[in-house]
């Protein structure tokens, strides 16, 4: 590859990574066609490589590449072109040209079009791979393979979605403040939904994975940004920030699984943590406290040990009961028993455990037998605790975590 070559492929990753979400949002906003956005887009950075190595990287690369993108979708409009609603789609398209063909001014619709992407006629658990793909350019088959879905399935789920999207006439609007937050939510909810699926890969080992949690963080200061007063936002992005910055400590040299408790805070990332709590004080500025925010205040009392200070149990269970008032989940539940436990003893914490045990989504959950098993060990309950480790192990996917928690079944034998 040439040198120029090679320059030109720089600018369009750049461009790409700058402003794919940006471009396709607002290609998209009018026309509500996402997929023929993308398509038009996608053709833009094909010429682009093309021309750019002998003609040099235009002075404004994100105006050039709109520039070409509307000729794209206007020439694929004239192809398709059989009906009068056709011919109103180009007169808009063509006003849109008029409107604005240096792109210098461009808005950016890209919260728009996130809203879109978690709108309440989309199934959610498309929602997160949508906003992947049409506000970070990330194709099919990668999104697929964070997911653990087959790369047809995804593609057949993503065009759907799009479709559902046009063919349902959503809008691409930031909802009125009186419905705002359940919309935001779902948003918030599709981000961090994508930053679980990264977080699972402990290591890193998994290239795409562990990028799919740097995306959603990265989508996270977009929302901060594009959202500033809305303090949930931040509550996310700290939650996230929380939770990435432990990942060097969440496996020792030997690849073995190691719990919070049990970390070394000093390869916690400090500078992360530290973000992570500016965000809170500006959240808690608002006097609202949402999911997010006492989630990552959990996360902040936990982060309390690398300053030598002991973690704040009862502050914990406060927060838990807070976010029990927000959500029926389990989780929450769960978490709450194990601040139970380490306040008023293994006793009143598997009381706790027994109080919820009768859910039944609870049946395959293995951080809640893992709990039952820890709590049960430390009671002196050997068999039953030999019981819940079998059970936790059984569900349990990842090795690491597998080993872990037979070591632990291993020492009540010992």
């Amino acid at each position: 590859m040439t040198a120029s070559a090679e320059a030109a492929r720089a600018a369009a990753e750049a461009a790409a990574r700058q402003s794919y979400g940006r471009l396709v949002a607002y290609l998209a906003a009018r026309t509500r066609d996402v997929a023929s956005a993308e398509d038009a887009l996608a053709d833009a950075f094909a010429e682009a490589l093309l021309r750019w190595p002998a003609t040099g990287v235009p002075a404004k690369p994100e105006a050039w590449l709109l520039a070409v993108a509307r000729r794209r979708g206007i020439d694929a409009i004239r192809r398709r072109q059989t009906s009068m609603g056709t011919r109103d789609h180009l007169t808009l398209i063509e006003d849109e040209r008029a409107a604005g063909s240096d792109g210098g001014d461009l808005p950016d619709e890209r919260l728009r079009l996130m809203f879109a992407c978690a709108h309440p006629a989309i199934d959610p658990a498309i929602r997160a791979p949508l906003i992947l793909q049409t506000v970070l350019g990330f194709d099919a088959a990668t999104i697929a393979s964070a997911f653990l879905v087959a790369p047809a399935t995804m593609s057949q789920r993503l065009v759907r979605a799009k479709t559902r999207i046009k063919d349902a006439g959503i809008a691409f609007r930031v909802p009125e403040q009186n419905e705002l937050g359940d919309r935001l939510d779902a948003v918030l909810g599709a981000i961090y939904a994508a930053f679980a699926e990264g977080w699972t890969d402990a290591v890193g080992a998994e290239g795409r994975r562990r990028n799919l949690a740097g995306e959603a963080i990265w989508l996270g200061r977009l929302m901060v940004s594009l959202l500033p007063q809305e303090p949930e936002t931040f509550g996310l992005l700290a939650l996230m920030l929380y939770a990435e910055a432990r990942r060097p400590a969440r496996r020792n040299a030997s690849g073995d699984y190691v719990p919070l408790s049990e970390q070394d805070f000093s390869l916690w990332n400090t500078a992360a943590i530290d973000e992570a709590e500016e965000l809170l004080r500006r959240a808690s500025v608002f006097g609202e406290s949402g999911r997010y925010q006492l989630e990552a205040a959990v996360q902040s009392a936990h982060a309390a040990r690398r300053h030598g200070r002991p973690v704040n149990w009862p502050a914990i269970k406060a927060l838990y009961d807070l976010l029990a008032q927000h959500s029926a989940s389990p989780v929450v539940a769960i978490n709450r028993a194990v601040a139970i436990a380490e306040i008023s003893g293994p006793a009143v914490g598997l009381t706790e455990l027994d109080n919820i045990g009768t859910d039944k989504r609870l049946d395959t959950y293995q951080p809640y037998w893992a709990a039952r098993a820890e709590i049960l060990a430390r009671l002196g309950l050997g068999s039953d605790a030999a019981s819940a480790y079998e059970r936790a192990i059984g569900l349990e996917t990842d090795d690491a975590v597998r080993r872990f928690l037979a070591a632990r079944k291993a020492r009540l034998v010992n």
